[in-house]
């Protein structure tokens, strides 16, 4: 076995070498070509396995934005006017490519995000696939209504695209939220200005390549990377632009929202959470603790959705605790490269410092360090983004690391009586998107999917998504809905139109 993995990451190597000369794009994606930003400035791509460098993209300004967005604008007529099922066939020939090209996109992410290869493969690329191909076969059935108004009347609506969509990417997940943002806006007949990371723009100039190869016409995706504060923020104010989806941070929702005040444009956030993961007594603790290390493990703990506060009934909480920090000391941590890893670095040394941050925070406030809390001792780990799993008992609601967002392998744990003590905990944050709980009374989990305030709710599981199934969250987790129909309705409006069959009009003035 030992053998094999060698193989496997000298193999990657090799291939590593052939994906930078062949197949890392770093240059903006506008009107169809791959394009030095205006200013020539560049930013390095960092590897963070070892902080070593991967490439230099181009980083759009001002000037950038605007030809994006001009191109978009001018390509947005022609498409729209594209058949619905003809812009499905290209979003399905795409996921075609996508899965033709697995493992180059798999490799790319691994290298760019720290995203173990075996959850590339395995979860992002098959994901990103699936999302293009339900929207693609969306595009031709969805439809308006027929409204019953007064005789002689025929009073009917149709779904209409917005025009120039603007859409910014996080880096902790960039190829699955490029599908998740590109494809209900191209099937409802929008054009495209997408922003990726300037930490993680690698696998969205790829699937940009990708799109012109499947006959997406130039234009209409337009792909540029950026900072935030420069490129993002110019995208939310521009008044060519008709939307702006955003996926991120609470507090640069919160500024995105003030931006988009130049034009009125309709906005959508997909922000923070601070998800509860509440166990009852009576739940199956096998599943219990293996999904609970999945809610909040997986892609090291970066994910809005993590369910990154553990609530423990007091009868279990002491077993419960026992094995969960057993497996978590018994997650392999490596090279995200190599298949058997299975938690890579985080994304940057900048995260990395923050969360590490955060474990000297909730000390400081009184918490049990109970397991983790620093880097890997691993020498072969030095260099690189790395914290172990971590998990603090916490004694007060309001400790920092209860209300606020550490995205990172940090889960707190608290313990509760009765049902009441627990929604009251689960719901003692400001964030509401992903929730989860563990239980055999049925009961008890339908009245906790109606009363616990979120966008989703998990019972005996946690983090399912599809791309038919809506994902958005309420309160500081922003509003809008991904994904389903619910994401087709937000990239479309509606147009009522009445018509006279044979209602006769009496005249209303006199002449």
């Amino acid at each position: 076995m030992l053998r094999q993995i060698e193989a496997d990451i000298k193999m990657t190597s090799e291939h590593r070498g052939r994906v930078e000369s062949e197949k890392i794009r770093n240059k903006l994606f506008i009107d169809g070509s791959f394009v030095h930003s205006t200013s020539g400035e560049t930013m390095p791509v960092v590897n963070p396995h070892d902080n070593t460098v991967l490439t230099e993209v181009s980083v759009a300004n001002e000037a950038d934005i605007d030809r994006a967005v001009q191109c978009a604008a001018g390509a947005f007529e022609r498409w729209r006017r594209v058949a619905a099922a003809d812009r499905g066939r290209i979003l399905l020939r795409l996921a075609d490519l996508i899965e033709q090209n697995s493992e180059e996109l798999a490799r790319l992410e691994a290298l760019d995000t720290g995203h173990p290869i075996r959850d590339t493969r395995n979860l992002d690329v098959p994901r990103t696939a699936a999302c293009f191909r339900y929207f693609g076969g969306m595009a031709d059935k969805f439809q308006g209504e027929t409204i019953p108004v007064e005789m002689g009347f025929l009073n009917y609506t149709l779904r209409e695209p917005l025009g120039v969509i603007g859409q910014i990417v996080p880096w902790n997940f960039p190829l699955m939220f490029t599908s998740w943002k590109m494809a209900p806006a191209l099937a409802a007949g929008n054009t495209i200005v997408i922003k990726p990371s300037e930490l993680t723009p690698l696998s969205s100039l790829l699937i940009a390549e990708l799109m012109s190869e499947a006959g997406v016409p130039a234009g209409v995706v337009n792909v540029v990377p950026g900072l935030g504060s420069v490129a993002g923020r110019h995208l939310a104010e521009h008044s060519g632009v008709a939307k702006l989806a955003f996926t991120g941070s609470t507090i640069t929702g919160q500024s995105i929202v003030q931006a988009s005040a130049s034009n009125l444009k309709k906005v959508q956030l997909e922000l923070g959470g601070k998800g509860p993961n509440i166990v009852f007594g009576d739940a199956d603790l096998s599943a219990a603790i293996n999904g609970s290390a999945w809610a909040i493990f997986h892609n090291q703990g970066q994910a809005c959705i993590a369910g990154s506060r553990l609530l423990l009934q007091e009868t279990i909480a002491e077993e419960f605790l026992d094995r969960f920090v057993g497996l978590a000391r018994s997650i392999r941590i490596g090279n995200p490269l190599d298949p058997e890893t299975e938690m890579g670095p985080l994304t940057s040394s900048h995260h990395q410092q923050r969360v590490l941050q955060y474990t000297e925070i909730a000390r400081g406030e009184g918490a049990d360090i109970i397991c983790g809390g620093k880097q890997p001792s691993s020498v072969a780990l030095a260099q690189g983004c790395y914290v172990e799993p971590t998990i603090a008992r916490v004694k007060s609601q309001q400790s920092r690391v209860i209300q606020e967002e550490v995205f990172g392998p940090f889960v707190t744990v608290q313990t509760f009586k009765s049902d009441r003590e627990a929604l009251e905990l689960a719901n003692g944050t400001q964030y509401g998107l992903g929730s989860g709980l563990w239980t055999r009374d049925l009961k008890r989990a339908h009245a906790f999917a109606h009363d616990l305030h979120a966008g989703m709710v998990w019972i005996n599981s946690y983090k399912r998504v599809n791309p038919g199934s809506p994902f958005g969250g309420v309160g500081r987790s922003g509003y809008g809905r991904e994904m389903g129909f619910d994401a087709m309705l937000e990239y479309t409006q509606s147009k009522s139109v009445w018509v006279n069959v044979d209602a006769d009009i009496p005249a209303y003035y006199r002449r």
